[in-house]
């Protein structure tokens, strides 16, 4: 069993920046990491967008990884998964774990098989293990049960994801909207977060004649409003968006903390608060990963040996 003295659950952004990666973050990739009742350790990846894998291999190893969380099949959510698959497949050390269980949209092999020109049979399924979303059908990894809810964007089978965290000293609720517009799916999904992690691609007076795509800062902050959540971390913001606007449209509609996704921080999730408790806010940042360093072990090189 693997332990950890981290937090009992954070969240650690890997990528951020919407659309295609940016200069400074992949695009989305997230890492969430709680530690169970038994004091195992698991860790989540929700999307794995463009550039994300390498930048992924800064914060664990890759054979650590638990299970992946798909929200739709846009190649700045998902394509990384195509070298995850070398990663796997091809390593000479061999590969020390499973197959990774893969969660996402009915069609998920057949995209990943056609990165590579490969037939859908076995496809990558030598690599993942594939699980298809169903609404309203909810999945237990660890400690965490996570709940797709269907969403609007121009993809097949768009969701976003409602998951709660069960520690030993904690109920959490976190939510990710993946990629939608303002929908009754999306303030489900968010219902009562402790966190809710929110696309904000589009801004208000530019975008306005976009609709059915992304959400604005102010209709991120109109979904958390409506869901009632506690603090609402904007993400998701293409190179062109100044991240101040977004955070001042979702302010000027939501009464609860507001704070913009930044590349190689850690969040803590607190729960909501008892009455004995005195209130806590989950946008401060614990940790932020030096791109010099790394977390994790590495093999050793040639000259080592």
């Amino acid at each position: 069993n693997r332990s950890s003295d981290l937090n009992p659950m954070r969240l650690t952004v890997i990528g951020c920046t919407g659309s295609f990666p940016g200069p400074n973050s992949p695009a989305s990739c997230y890492l969430l990491t709680a530690t169970d009742r038994h004091g195992r350790t698991w860790r989540v990846l929700m999307d794995m967008g463009n550039g994300a894998l390498g930048v992924l291999q800064r914060h664990i190893n890759l054979a650590d990884i638990d299970a992946i969380l798909i929200s739709h099949l846009h190649p700045d959510h998902c394509i990384d998964l195509s070298g995850l698959h070398v990663a796997v497949k091809w390593d000479p050390r061999g590969w020390p774990a499973g197959r990774i269980p893969l969660y996402g949209p009915a069609d998920i092999n057949e995209y990943l098989s056609a990165t590579h020109g490969l037939d859908p049979d076995p496809g990558m399924s030598t690599e993942f293990e594939y699980h298809t979303w169903t609404e309203g059908q909810k999945v237990r990894i660890g400690p965490f049960t996570v709940e797709p809810f269907r969403v609007i964007h121009p993809a097949k089978d768009p969701y976003a994801l409602r998951i709660e965290c069960n520690t030993a000293t904690e109920n959490i609720l976190f939510a990710y909207s993946g990629d939608t517009d303002l929908c009754d799916g999306l303030i489900e999904a968010a219902r009562g977060a402790d966190l809710f992690l929110c696309e904000a691609a589009y801004q208000e007076g530019r975008d306005d004649a976009l609709r059915g795509i992304h959400l604005t800062g102010k209709r991120a902050g109109q979904a958390a409003q409506a869901a009632g959540v506690r603090n609402l971390l904007l993400t998701h913001l293409p190179v062109w968006n100044d991240p101040d606007i977004a955070r001042a449209e979702a302010k000027s509609v939501f009464t609860g903390s507001v704070g913009v996704a930044e590349v190689a921080a850690s969040y803590r999730i607190h729960p909501r608060p008892k009455p004995t408790n005195p209130p806590t806010s989950t946008l401060n940042v614990i940790e932020r990963f030096d791109s010099h360093t790394s977390n994790i072990e590495l093999p050793p090189t040639m000259d080592d040996n």
